[in-house]
């Protein structure tokens, strides 16, 4: 994903670089040992000569907080590349509890006043976190993306890293689910007429469509569709079992397919069905490969979240691949479907007027805060900032209360992420089982094995933090440890 996210801050709202100087000012004022020289943190706030540049950066929804930037608690963005404000390097963002530096400079990392770091899963490598941990900081993990970019993160040792979570999984502390899906609008756009899929078909289309070009995923989609192309017309079109070509070079770019081309989606709507197979598996993992089939009034034959139902517009828009027996069965079904336009239509009737009924659906919709593609609201990165915020602002008020008090009125208790925030289970083969597998299988080789040293990873970090390790180097020591107490173990 890119670094801002979907759906830019409010319209109109705009700032100058002056706001993010007299915060860099603020930092280096209170602690003058922090270095400001050519190279400093402070001056590499604002370039020469651009303090009156003027930049769309949200900041928050405002509050009543009288504080000055050198007495607000500190932010920092260790991955840098998901920093929501440009083009300067800190900002302070004022919201609903409380207002709080942001940054992106790790020269403050060790700030008495830096009291969250935020890490970006894709980003998180536990052999470079920051160590050794101190102990006035909290981290908080966003990761809205697939499970395989980082297998640390579903395992209990990994995901118990973290005190605050904004993930894809609803438990998360700031849900991140819905994140493909912009609205209900989205889901009732119109379907291309059944009379022109049908035409589409006697040109000798298939009735299904599958646009993949991610081959050898932990989800390893792949190996089930090759078998469901034995049963019936599959058109791949995408690198992954390839055996169409697109009508155009235009359609071929890669990038059209990506920022929904309207020629690219006229051409994908005509077809009846779309394989719509996640990277991975996972509750709540949902991407465009589900939405926007139904954004287009295709039917999504879907594999992914095993909980899709409780987000589904009606009881009947999707078909879930693991509710048959084998490709065969289900590819009977489709053709079935294809055959039989009366009952294909059935599951396109959450497009009519009331169609959407399922209320979880609407209401998750509803209470969302941020925005897709919406510059009225903020995007998800600045929601999560200020949920950070607000729970820093509300720990240092408890800690000092319970510090007047001479321990009368007890400490905050921790907050630490649970399983459930992310928890991905064990890749599983995309047809068959794993004892079916040959010793040199690829996809073997590759993911069951990265899943599994991916908990020795979160275990070795969560050690070195305990003994509180201040070298990374000493990482792969602790991992050799625990190779030797499985070995032992086995």
């Amino acid at each position: 994903m890119g670094g801002a996210g979907p759906g830019w801050g409010p319209a109109g709202l705009w700032v100058t670089l002056g706001l993010a100087w007299s915060a860099a000012v603020a930092l280096a004022a209170e602690d003058p040992a922090e270095p400001c020289g050519a190279d400093g943190w402070a001056q590499d706030a604002v370039p020469p000569g651009a303090a009156f540049v003027a930049a769309a950066s949200y900041r928050g929804p405002g509050n009543n907080d009288t504080r000055s930037n050198k007495a607000l608690p500190i932010l920092l963005w260790w991955s840098g590349s998901l920093f929501p404000h440009f083009p300067g390097d800190t900002e302070r963002i004022d919201c609903p509890r409380g207002s709080c530096l942001v940054t992106r400079s790790r020269r403050v990392a060790r700030h008495r006043r830096t009291k969250a770091l935020i890490f970006y899963g894709t980003d998180f490598r536990a052999y470079e976190a920051p160590l050794p941990r101190l102990p006035h900081q909290t981290w908080a993990l966003f990761h809205e993306e697939s499970p395989m970019n980082n297998y640390v993160l579903s395992h209990s040792p990994g995901i118990r890293l973290f005190n605050y979570t904004a993930t894809f999984r609803r438990e998360s502390d700031y849900p991140l689910t819905l994140q493909w899906l912009p609205g209900t609008a989205y889901l009732r756009a119109p379907a291309v007429p059944l009379a022109e899929k049908d035409a589409w078909r006697r040109k000798g289309y298939g009735p299904v469509l599958y646009m993949q070009s991610h081959c050898d995923v932990p989800s390893d989609r792949d190996r089930y569709v090759r078998e469901l192309m034995k049963y019936i017309q599959v058109d791949s079109y995408g690198k992954c079992l390839h055996n169409r070509e697109l009508p155009s070079e235009r359609l071929r770019d890669t990038s059209t397919a990506t920022t929904e081309d309207s020629e690219f989606m006229t051409f994908i709507a005509r077809y009846k069905f779309h394989l719509a197979l996640e990277n991975a598996i996972c509750d709540d993992y949902m991407t465009e490969k589900l939405w926007r089939p139904m954004h287009l009034g295709a039917v999504p034959v879907y594999r992914g979240s095993p909980a899709v139902r409780d987000w589904m517009p009606n009881n009947l828009s999707i078909i879930l691949i693991d509710d048959f027996d084998s490709p065969q069965e289900l590819a009977k079904y489709l053709d079935f479907l294809d055959k039989n336009g009366e009952e294909y239509l059935k599951y396109l009737e959450y497009k009519n007027a009331g169609g959407i009924k399922n209320q979880f659906l609407l209401e998750s919709l509803e209470k969302r805060e941020w925005g897709v593609n919406d510059m009225t609201l903020p995007n998800y990165l600045n929601g999560f900032e200020c949920f950070i915020c607000d729970k820093e602002n509300t720990r240092v008020k408890e800690e000092q209360e319970h510090k007047k008090s001479h321990g009368k009125i007890p400490a905050p208790r921790p907050r630490i992420a649970q399983f459930k925030h992310m928890g991905c289970p064990m890749p599983t083969p995309g047809f068959g089982s794993v004892e079916d597998l040959s010793g040199g299988d690829s996809w073997k080789e590759m993911w069951l094995q990265d899943y599994w040293q991916s908990l020795d990873q979160g275990e070795a970090l969560t050690a070195m933090i305990h003994r509180n390790e201040s070298h990374q180097g000493r990482f792969w020591d602790y991992m050799h440890e625990i190779f030797l107490k499985r070995t032992r173990q086995h």
